[in-house]
């Protein structure tokens, strides 16, 4: 048995991993209680801040779609975050890439579906088997039973590994729902920093591993769930999968480290880095294009018509405008708003990108620029 768990043998002929109950044992050491402090203080600061911003969508819309973007990236999908723009703005998206799409859409709509159940439903092991069906449903990972807890061992690994030669095997199924139970109850423990609690309940869920595929975008939608349920933010302000992946061989490293030395520090200290660094990024993210939109705003203030004032809060929402789908949004006819983005493209504000002669998309690329930045990861 180490800190964190113990190996049992299956009958099978293959050991698996069990992990202890939460709560472990914390080291409070100063480096700990710092990290905690920074987190907790810019957390505060995004919520602040994204109470206060006169276009609250800004934060929320695009990146929405930034975190689907790179939550499926790190399981191997290729999607870009302009593609998934594009096509949500009425673009042709191309046969190949259909299905990365539909994976990373259907996070989103995870992602939006959790946050209105938990008007009703606390965050639960119901709830999650909902969002694991919304996730897994109509994608290749299909066959993974979307919204049912697996009854089958999994494991992790390099490609092409077997169970006997795999890095990590989570517990057999007949430990399962003893495990996931234990780690509702933790959820529902309000002793504990929720910064805390949430990085204690992200490893544990990935520990756990209940799904046959899934696994690690249910854990990651389960973070900004938490710190909604909690009122630790009023919105979903706060995405840590850019920080997951930018620094995706330490994250690995971490959880296993936990399940393999006990190494609780190493891994809250680092969860807590990736939650203060990506608060700065939000905040000067949304800043910087909230700057912008006030720019154009200014620059088409004086033009005898509204309407290029109000395809510019679109763009707030998404970089991306068409004429057909504006048109519609807006309830104006097809040769008003290709009037109105004429008078954008003059501005500089948006460039045709398609190259099309019909159905033509328009872009915002300094704003898709700013969204399409790197994780920022480290202090500075």
């Amino acid at each position: 048995m180490s800190k964190t768990g113990q190996i049992l043998a299956s009958p099978r002929g293959y050991s698996f991993y069990l992990p202890n109950p939460l709560p472990p044992e914390i080291n409070w050491d100063l480096g700990l209680i710092n990290a905690l402090s920074d987190a907790d203080r810019l957390l505060g600061n995004l919520a602040g801040e994204g109470n206060k911003l006169p276009n609250p969508h800004i934060l929320i819309r695009p990146f929405i779609a930034r975190e689907a973007v790179l939550s499926s990236r790190i399981e191997g999908t290729h999607a870009t975050l302009g593609e998934i723009l594009a096509a949500d703005a009425g673009a042709t998206v191309e046969t190949g890439a259909v299905d990365d799409l539909k994976e990373v859409n259907n996070y989103i709509v995870a992602l939006e579906y959790g946050i209105k159940r938990l008007e009703t439903l606390p965050l639960s092991l119901r709830l999650i088997r909902e969002l694991h069906q919304k996730l897994m449903s109509g994608v290749h990972g299909e066959h993974a039973t979307p919204g049912e807890f697996r009854y089958t061992q999994n494991w992790i690994g390099v490609a092409g590994c077997t169970i006997t030669t795999a890095t990590y095997v989570p517990p057999a199924p007949d430990h399962l729902i003893a495990c996931l139970g234990d780690l509702e109850n933790f959820l529902r423990d309000y002793t504990f920093p929720p910064l805390v609690q949430i990085a204690l309940a992200h490893y544990q869920f990935e520990a756990i591993h209940p799904f046959l595929d899934g696994n690690g975008r249910v854990g990651r939608l389960l973070i900004t769930l938490f710190l909604i349920e909690r009122n630790v933010l009023p919105a979903p302000l706060l995405y840590l999968s850019a920080f997951f992946e930018a620094t995706r061989q330490e994250y690995y490293a971490r959880l296993l480290a936990v399940s393999q030395q006990g190494d609780w520090t190493g891994w809250l200290q680092y969860f807590l880095n990736g939650v203060a660094r990506q608060a700065e990024d939000a905040i000067s993210r949304s800043y910087r294009i909230n700057q912008l939109l006030d720019l154009w705003r200014q620059q088409t203030v004086s033009l005898s018509t509204t309407l290029p004032n109000l395809l510019i809060n679109e763009l707030g929402k998404n970089p991306f405008i068409t004429v057909n789908k504006s048109a519609e949004l807006l309830a104006v006819s097809y040769a008003t708003v290709q009037r109105a983005i004429n008078k954008l493209v003059e501005l500089g504000i948006v460039q045709e990108v398609s190259g099309n002669k019909r159905n033509k998309i328009y872009c915002a690329k300094l704003i898709l620029e700013i969204l399409e930045e790197p994780a920022k990861i480290t202090a500075g």
